[in-house]
Parts: C-alpha cells; structure tokens; sequence
C-alpha cells in the first residue's frame, strides 16, 4: 500500500488549506492509501484531527499557547500563520527575528527527519511555497515531493523579501506543484523558475455530504445575511459593516451573522464594533462545517467583501445551501466561479489596492455604496435553482491530486 506523508505548517480544520489536507486525507483513506501527517498546533491542542487518521498518525509540532503556557512546547512562540491576521493567535512572520527562524527551521528539520524515517512515505504532500516546503528536498532529497500553492506564501514573499531567496530555491526543488486557480500557475512559473508542465489545476472543492439545502422549516422565510471568514480590513469587514448599518436604516429587522474569529489589536477592534451592533449583528464565533452549514441554509446572502482570495470555497459551499452570493471581483472568483454561479452572483468592484490587500482610502465611499447596493439587490432577488457544483465538490479534486501522486510515484 503506497504511503503519503502530508505537511501543514500550521493549524489543521482551521484554514482553507487545513480543510484542503482533511478533505483529501479523508478521500485518500477511501481509495486504499496509507497517511501520515505533520502539522503545526498551538501546545494545548492535544489531539490535534486531521480527516480520519488516527492519533499515533499525526506528528505534531507544538507551539506556544497562551492558554496553557505550562504545556511543553517546541517554540517558544505562536504558530506563525501564512496570513498576517488568522482565526486563531498566530505569529505574524514579518515580525520573527533571526533566532526564532533558526530555531524554527532547526525544529521541523529534526521532525521531518525522524518522521520521515520512521514511516517511510513514497511520496511527501505539502502545502504552501514557504519555509517548512523548502525545506524538505534538503529532509528527503530522494522522494518526490508535491506542493500545493494557496497562493499566501507568494503573498508572504511580498511581506517578507528577506526570505524570499531561501522559500524559492527550496520550493523550486519540487517534483510538482498544484494551484488553486489558473492564473496561479502563471504566478508561480514566474516566482519558482520552473516548467509550466510541473504545474497541475487541482481547484477547490466543497463537502456536497454537508453542505446542501436543509428544511429551515414549513413558514420559515430566509432574509438575513452571513459573513464567514477572519475579522480584519483585508477580508472587507469594516465596509460590510458600514454597509449593513446603512441598510439596517430602512430594514432595522434584518440581521448579519458572522461565523468566524480573529486575534490582535485589528480583530479586537472590529470584534468589539460588531458587540455593540447586537442585535442586529449576531457572532457566532468559529463553527464546524456541520453547523456552518446549518446556518447557511437560513441566510438569503452570503457576502464576501475581501481584497484578496485564492478560490473562495465558502461562496461554493454557501451556494450549495441555497443562498445568493455577494462577492468583490476577486480573479479567483471571475476565473472559477462566476461562470457557475452568474445567476446567483452580484460581484462589487474592487478599490484600487496597495501591498496586495490595503485600500486606497480615496476609493472605500465609492465602494461601499457599490457594496450595500449589491446586497439589497440581492436581498430583494427571488431564490434561484441550486446550480450545479459537481466540479466542485472534493471528489473531483480528489481525483485530479490523485492522478499527480500516481505519476510521481517512487
């Protein structure tokens, strides 16, 4: 039975590319393949889950946590998270001096290494174009390693130019990567140097076993809207939430409920904004798919006002449930989702961007009215047909990962 060694820097479940590695492991378990995986966690999380591996099948490395700082720990501080605001503490990784880089890559290299020594994997699937990737041809220089991009660690090269040098010469090592999105692909062949022929289209994809239309109830009648995601100025939240106050004028019933969490000084702000809109604003905090799903199927809108996605894999799943879809112009939606969900879709230009994901602030009036008048658009629309989202769902995306490992097979 062929073996395959995952590796997340950071948190598993918590993440697109957390739900990524639970929704392939899970698929990989079914058609017969044998996994292990190696993860980043904060050091109270003792039993850290990852699809459905067992226990003694997840090596993780640990990292300190605020809530349990007597727990033995790996490093000394938080996991750093491929963005600069995540849902959970993290260690933003502009801000890690030369010690506690040294020191990280002294502790994934001796874990990789007795990991890899131990199980013995055919092949090593990684996750995101960043330091513990560029690491593992050094670890492992006779396995084939896949990686795939989420796109945060170009963005990370960006924020960080002084490690930009090592990731790439590291990462370019690889035997195949997997993107997200096309233009990804083109992004990467540039950074990396290499064939576009190494560069495989694997999507995103949903848990259709989760999310699809529920019975809300005989009388029940959707009106409200829904904001998944972090609680920071990249992912819009501000200007949704000038938005909503505006519209809340003319409808003082209709509430936006936020599934999602942040940390630091940014997601303290708004997390204390959104507490004194109660009760219009409801917080739900961070869900499991399962009850995410549940409250999807209660909202008539899901809204996503970021300035910066790969492919936003809750717009499919929210479509899946039934709700229309506010969304900004990302490339990762125009490219892979609008041509499926156009009926059920009012896409909100962007405002001219600096670093990557920062508005210019000349251009946030103009749009938020392009925001708030998308949501009453669709506020006011009748509910469309469910589309249909079979390229999405993680059977499909399964199937084109499968088809890389088998190709690079040792």
């Amino acid at each position: 039975m062929p073996k395959i060694l995952h590796i997340l820097s950071q948190r598993p479940s918590r993440t697109g590319s957390g739900i990524t590695l639970d929704a392939v492991v899970r698929l990989a378990e079914k058609a017969g393949w044998s996994q292990a995986a190696v993860v980043g966690v904060p050091a109270g999380d003792e039993h850290p889950a990852v699809g459905n591996l067992r226990p003694r099948d997840i090596h993780p490395v640990r990292f300190l946590d605020a809530d349990y700082p007597t727990r033995p720990t790996d490093m000394n501080f938080p996991v750093p998270g491929m963005s600069d605001v995540m849902p959970y503490p993290s260690t933003i990784w502009s801000t890690l001096g030369p010690e506690d880089l040294a020191t990280y890559r002294q502790v994934w290299t001796r874990h990789l290494e007795k990991t890899i020594r131990e199980f013995e994997p055919d092949l090593i699937h990684s996750h995101h174009i960043w330091l513990v990737s560029s690491l593992l041809k050094d670890v492992a220089p006779q396995l084939p390693v896949v990686t795939t991009c989420h796109a945060t660690g170009l963005r990370q090269l960006k924020f960080c130019p002084h490690l930009a040098a090592e990731v790439i010469a590291g990462c370019r090592r690889h035997d195949h990567f997997l993107v997200l999105r096309q233009d990804h692909a083109a992004q990467l062949a540039q950074t990396l140097k290499v064939p576009k022929q190494q560069i495989s289209l694997a999507g995103v994809g949903f848990r259709d076993e989760i999310f699809h239309p529920g019975d809300p109830g005989q009388n029940f009648i959707r009106q409200d809207l829904l904001y998944v995601g972090k609680f920071s100025k990249s992912k819009g939240l501000p200007w949704l939430l000038d938005a909503f106050a505006a519209i809340t004028r003319q409808r003082p019933n209709l509430r936006l409920h936020i599934a999602g969490a942040g940390s630091g000084p940014e997601a303290e702000t708004l997390s204390a904004r959104m507490q004194a809109m109660a009760p219009n604003v409801v917080m739900h905090g961070m869900l499991d798919q399962e009850n995410l799903a549940l409250l999807m199927g209660r909202c008539k809108v899901c809204v996503l006002p970021s300035f910066y996605e790969g492919v936003p894999l809750v717009l499919v799943e929210a479509a899946a449930c039934g709700c229309r879809l506010v969304s900004t112009r990302l490339p990762g939606v125009l490219e892979q989702i609008a041509p499926v969900l156009a009926d059920t879709l009012e896409l909100v230009p962007l405002p001219r961007l600096e670093n990557v994901d920062q508005p210019l602030a000349e251009d946030l009036p103009l749009f938020t009215a392009n925001l708030m008048a998308a949501i009453r658009s669709s506020l006011e629309a009748l509910e469309s047909p469910i589309p249909d989202l079979n390229s999405f769902t993680w059977t499909s995306v399964f199937a084109r990962v499968e088809a890389v490992w088998q190709n690079h097979m040792v």
